[in-house]
This record gives C-alpha cells, structure tokens and sequence, in this order.
C-alpha cells in the first residue's frame, strides 16, 4: 500500500491521541461546546498530527502555581506549554477571559487563538525576535482563518461581555 494511501491516513489517525482535561468546570458555563472548540484549534494547527497531546482546561490558581514551579513567576498566565515528558497546553480561564474582555474579542476566538498560540510553540515557533514573531502571527492568522476566526492582529470592532457590538 502506498504510503498516502486512506488506510495509511487512518493507521496515523489511530497512533493520535488528543486529550483534554476540563479541570474548572466553568469553562463549559463561559464556553458552549469548549472541547470541541479547543480539540478542533488544535488539530488545525497540527497539533495533534500522530502523537499524545494533552490540553488543560484549568482556573488561574492552577497556571500561577505552574508559572511559579517553573518559570519563577508568581502569576497566571494565558497559556503554558510544556513539551515533555508529552506535549502539553495548560489554558487559564480567567486570565483568557480578561483578555478577550480587555481586547473586545469573544471569548471563543481568543481561546481558539490561545490554543493555536500554544500549538505553534510545541511545532518550533517562537516569538523572541521581530522577525519570528511576524513569522508567528502570520502563521496564526492563517490557521485561525481555517477555523474561522477573525485575525486578532488586524483591528477589529469592539464587542462588549456579551458578545454584541456597543
């Protein structure tokens, strides 16, 4: 059988294993649909191309005590992402959604935005340098494009909590 065969597809699809852990319930109160939403983002940043790949759906508690463990910041952060001992997205909702507030975007599309974020920096994307991180927010916009999400570096009409423009 030829290596790009259908059965070849599925024997990979198979080998992928893409997890999410809702720690913090409220997720699901803020987000409808929150696992299909994250497991959809991650696979169309290729995340979960043919590994186990584990997202967090964790509260801000969890996300500073991490940031703290192991990057000596005693705050929450949106999004952490570990590569081993397996690749791993912890996501912080009240962080997320002050963010999405603070920037008039729906919680959704930030959230999608965040786990694309994520996904990218366990492919090899980085943000350190000018050049890398227009390298980065380009491949974002396109695949958050893919996913219909509005690019969240282009300015966009501000909406307010409820997701209606003011």
């Amino acid at each position: 059988m030829e290596p790009h065969s259908r059965q070849a597809s599925s024997d990979q699809e198979a080998e992928t294993q893409l997890r999410v852990i809702v720690m913090d319930p409220t997720w699901r109160k803020f987000v409808p649909h929150v696992v299909v939403l994250v497991s959809r983002a991650a696979h169309v940043a290729g995340l979960a191309a043919g590994s186990s790949v584990s997202l967090v759906l964790a509260d801000d508690r969890l996300v500073r005590d991490l940031n703290m463990r192991h990057r000596g910041r005693n705050k929450p952060t949106n999004v952490l992402t570990y590569e081993r001992p397996a690749p791993e997205l912890v996501l912080a909702l009240g962080v997320i959604r002050r963010e999405a507030a603070a920037a008039g975007r729906r919680l959704p599309h930030h959230l999608a935005h965040l786990v694309v974020h994520g996904a990218l920096h366990l492919l090899g994307f980085d943000h350190d340098h000018p050049g890398d991180a227009r390298r980065m927010e380009m491949a974002e916009a396109r695949l958050l494009h893919r996913l219909g999400v509005p690019n969240p570096w282009k300015s966009a009409p501000r909406i307010d909590a409820a997701g209606a423009r003011p």
